[in-house]
């Protein structure tokens, strides 16, 4: 087998040759078009040329949160193009990513919900971030744009609560001033299954609210007080957009694709902001990944007048030990392309992609951790376009 550490490369000056032939340009770093030269620039040496299927007859498996499932999506399907390696992921939520990847009948899973690093090393188990996005209100109330309801936290947990039952309550009307508002039931629509947009969004009100947090917490499932389940994000969307009077809670791909109305939302330094990719960078600016035991981040309710308060990370999780080196090898490239090459596609789906740095700290854990027969499956020193 060829040395992992060219696959980066190899995988780049594959994407240069397809584009080429295309007419149009692989984008690398910085929105240019991707050449042969390496990082140093000028005089550097050309990434060595390799067949465009390396990974061609290798079949990769992994399941676990619907929140990034858009991307993933996208990710595999241009990867495919470009190497051959199929890859298959379920959006099945973050509970079923982690109980896969423990029960090892996947290669990866897939969470919203961190592990914490003593949870990891029981299960023998490496995570990082791939991806930041926000989860977000979406309601559906005849004559209610996109952007126009406005929401405090206090109000957010007293309508999961079951509390505030009518979209012209005093409480609601209060800070929305001049938008009309029907005297409608509030219908609220949560997840049914285990999921890691379910702990990011009840982490988040059992951050702001005492109730919430005495009554329900914060976890993948809870014992919901009010409201109807859908399964995953997209069952969720579903429910809200057939429901007049529904609220409910997905990820931000979901809304923009599914065209829902999102509502305002008040942050900890009191202003209200809209999910946007802007506000989800925003919240994990100080973010201190190198630093965070196991990788473990929790991006909700964070400072910034610019911030989201309902951010998140998802994360991959694969076994430090490796039965199958060459579709270790795979997976791994797979995942450093994402980090290298995907950033513009993730940007297009609203997601705030990792930044070199990160992935530099994510892969040299990869160097120290994940191997397969004692043999380290991606040294720090690999060339990298």
């Amino acid at each position: 087998m060829q040395q992992l550490g060219q696959v980066t490369g190899r995988v780049l000056l594959a994407c240069t040759l397809v584009a080429a032939a295309a007419g149009g340009g692989c984008k690398g770093k910085g929105g240019t078009a991707a050449a042969g030269a390496g990082a140093g620039g000028q005089g550097a040496a050309p990434a060595p040329a390799i067949e465009k299927k390396e990974f061609d007859g290798v079949t990769i498996d992994g399941v676990g949160a619907s929140f990034p499932f858009p991307i993933y999506s996208q990710w595999a399907s241009t990867f495919n193009q470009l190497t051959g390696l199929k890859l298959n992921y379920q959006s099945i939520g973050s509970g079923g990513g982690i109980a896969q990847i423990k029960a090892k009948t996947v290669a990866f899973g897939a969470s919203d919900a961190p592990l914490v690093k003593e949870e990891l090393d029981a299960a023998g188990l490496v995570q990082f971030p791939m991806v930041i996005g926000g989860v977000v209100p979406v309601v559906h109330v005849e004559g209610v744009a996109d952007g126009a309801l406005r929401l405090t936290p206090a109000l957010l947990a007293g309508i999961f609560l079951g509390k505030v039952k009518k979209w012209n309550d005093a409480r609601i009307r209060a800070v929305n001033e001049g938008l009309a508002l029907p005297a409608r039931d509030i219908s609220v629509v949560h997840r049914s299954d285990g999921s890691g947009t379910t702990w990011i969004f009840t982490s988040y009100l059992s951050k702001v609210s005492d109730e919430w947090r005495a009554k329900v917490g914060g976890d993948k499932s809870v014992a919901w007080p009010a409201g109807m389940g859908g399964k995953g994000n997209e069952g969720v969307a579903a429910f809200v957009q057939k429901v007049d009077g529904a609220i409910g809670y997905v990820e931000f791909a979901y809304a923009r694709q599914n065209k829902i109305p999102c509502a305002l939302l008040q942050n900890r330094e009191g202003a209200f902001v809209a999910p946007t990719a802007e506000s989800f960078q925003a919240a994990a600016a100080s973010a201190d990944w190198a630093g965070a035991p196991g990788m473990y981040m929790v991006l909700t309710d964070q400072p910034g007048a610019g911030s989201w308060p309902i951010t998140g990370a998802s994360f991959i999780l694969v076994h430090k030990a490796q039965d199958d080196a060459r579709r270790a090898a795979a997976l791994l490239a797979f995942f450093d392309w994402c980090y290298r090459h995907g950033k513009e596609a993730a940007a297009a789906l609203d997601y705030v992609p990792m930044p070199d740095a990160v992935a530099d700290i994510v892969e040299k854990r990869w160097s120290e951790s994940i191997a397969a027969g004692g043999a380290p499956l991606w040294p720090p020193a690999a060339p990298r376009p």
